[in-house]
């Protein structure tokens, strides 16, 4: 199991960040999940959020990078499963690169919480639903929201990230 051995993450210092959480629409059970685990931290975070979809995993990139013009932190949620064809690695490829890219132009943190998996039953595995082993909507936005406070004691002005 990946999760294993994952720290807990202290989310006091959240409240009041404003967090873009942008997640594709298909899988809509595992989708589902995602958002709801996502949500659900934020939420008890304190931290403020909006919520936009898009169709699937490989528009995550470009959405993402609008939102991250106006926002302490963005999530991205997302699930591609593998099939027969190449179509698993070039649209993983492009979601890893294009948010890795949007983090690095913009200096607005990205939670990954793209599920690239063999199979259905590792994207439930990992969906945070009831019975699932681990929840990567939440560690999605633990990543983002740690990342946004820590850039937060970098700057100088004490804003987080390039999105005062």
């Amino acid at each position: 199991m990946s999760g294993s051995g994952a720290p807990r993450a202290d989310l006091s210092g959240a409240r009041g960040l404003r967090v873009a959480v942008v997640a594709a629409s298909w899988h809509e059970t595992v989708m589902g999940a995602l958002v709801e685990g996502a949500t659900r931290t934020l939420e008890e975070a304190g931290a403020s959020y909006d919520l936009v979809r898009v169709p699937g995993a490989f528009e995550l990139p470009v959405v993402a990078k609008a939102l991250a013009a106006d926002h302490d932190a963005v999530v991205a949620l997302g699930v591609v499963i593998r099939g027969g064809t190449p179509h698993f690695d070039y649209v993983c490829s492009a979601a890893t690169d294009g948010l890795t890219r949007v983090a690095l132009d913009t200096g607005v943190p990205v939670g990954f919480g793209v599920l690239t998996c063999d199979d259905e039953q590792q994207a439930l595995d990992r969906a945070g639903l009831p019975g699932s082993s681990e929840d990567k909507g939440r560690e999605a936005v633990e990543a983002a929201l740690l990342t946004a406070l820590t850039l937060r004691g970098l700057s100088p002005r004490g804003s987080v990230g390039f999105a005062s």
